[in-house]
C-alpha cells in the first residue's frame, strides 16, 4: 500500500546529545510514555529521541507533539518497523544510532555502559546490545524476571531495586534491540531491509548485512539493562514470511546464522571468527533454500 511520511519535526541540537534513539510506535501510547519516561529519568547523558508514529490514532501523535524534547516522523498508516526506522534516519543528528522498542523501559546507567564500551573500541565496526529482562525470557540472551506484563501492572520500584542483581555474563551475537551502531555503518549497509516489512526477521537480516560488511564485534552487555514487556505490537500485525525471505536472500536459515556465525547468547569471548558449518547443516540449508523458492516473496 502506498504511504507518505506526512509530518515530521526536529527540535534537538546535536551538540548536546550523545545517541539518537529511534523508537517506532504503533498505537501503543501507555508503553511509549513509560519508555520515554525511563530515557529521561535513567540516562546518564542527554540523547536525541526520535519517534516514528504509525497511525497514532490512540492519542500518540497529539502527545508527542506536546513534548518539547522529542523529534518525530509520522505516517497515517502502519508502515512497519523497517520503513519506520529508515524514515527516522534523516533526522539523526549524532554519530550513534540506538534502536529501541516502545515496549521497553531502560534501567539506570544503560547508556553509560554502552558508551564506556564504545570508547574502548578501535573503530566503528561494532554492534552492541543491551540485555533485556522479560516476564518470560524469549531467548538465551534475556533474563527471565517478571515485573509486570503491561503498564497497569508494572512494578517499577521493584524493578529498580532488583534489576542489577540478576547474574549474567556479557554475551555474543547482538541482534535484537536495544542496540547501538555508528551511523556510518548503518548507512554502509543501507539501514533496515524493506523486503522484510513489516519487520519479521529484519533483525537477523540487519546483523547479516553487518557481517557481510566486515563487522565481527557483536556484543551484548550484561550491565546495560532494559525491561521488555514483550512484543506488544507484533502480536497485532499480519506477519510477513520473513523466515523464507531470509533463506532466499542469504542461502541459509536465520537459526544457522545466529548459531554458527553469531553464537548468539554464548558468553562473550571477543570478535567472532569465520563459521565452521557441519556438512549436515550445509545440506539442510540447501534443502531449505529449494523449499523457500516455492513461497511467494
Amino acid at each position: 500500500m502506498p504511504f507518505m511520511i506526512s509530518d515530521q519535526r526536529t527540535v534537538s541540537k546535536s551538540s548536546a546529545c550523545l545517541f539518537s534513539i529511534l523508537i517506532p510506535t504503533w498505537n501503543n501510547l501507555p508503553y511509549l510514555q513509560l519508555c520515554i519516561e525511563s530515557i529521561r529519568q535513567h540516562s546518564t547523558f542527554p540523547h536525541q529521541i526520535i519517534v516514528h508514529i504509525n497511525e497514532g490514532t490512540d492519542g500518540t501523535l497529539e502527545w508527542v507533539k506536546q513534548q518539547t524534547d522529542i523529534d518525530y516522523t509520522y505516517s497515517s498508516s502502519n508502515i512497519g518497523v523497517c520503513y519506520a526506522l529508515n524514515a527516522a534516519r534523516p533526522l539523526v543528528q549524532t554519530d550513534f544510532i540506538v534502536y529501541l522498542n516502545d515496549d521497553m523501559y531502560v534501567c539506570p546507567d544503560w547508556d553509560r555502559v554502552l558508551w564506556e564500551e564504545i570508547q574502548q573500541l578501535p573503530d566503528c565496526f561494532f554492534f552492541l546490545s543491551c540485555t533485556a529482562l522479560e516476564p518470560v525470557a524469549s531467548s538465551n540472551c534475556a533474563i527471565q524476571a517478571n515485573f509486570g506484563s503491561d503498564p497497569a501492572h508494572f512494578r517499577k520500584q521493584e524493578l529498580l531495586a532488583q534489576y542489577a542483581t540478576f547474574q549474567k555474563p556479557d554475551w555474543l551475537g547482538a541482534t535484537w534491540p536495544p542496540n547501538v551502531i555508528h551511523r556510518n555503518v548503518w548507512d554502509l549497509v543501507g539501514g533496515y531491509s524493506i523486503e522484510f516489512s513489516p519487520g519479521m526477521y529484519s533483525d537477523p537480516d540487519f546483523s547479516m548485512k553487518l557481517w557481510q560488511a566486515g563487522v565481527r564485534y557483536f556484543k551484548g552487555l550484561s550491565a546495560s539493562r532494559v525491561y521488555h514487556f514483550g512484543s506488544k505490537s507484533t502480536k497485532r500485525i499480519r506477519k510477513n514470511k520473513g523466515y523464507y525471505t531470509f533463506i532466499r536472500k542469504w542461502g541459509m536459515t536465520s537459526s544457522t546464522f545466529t548459531r554458527y556465525y553469531l553464537h548468539r547468547g554464548e558468553p562473550f569471548t571477543g570478535p567472532l571468527d569465520a563459521p565452521r558449518l557441519p556438512s549436515r547443516v550445509k545440506w539442510k540449508n540447501k534443502g531449505k533454500k529449494i523449499l523457500a523458492s516455492f513461497y511467494p516473496a
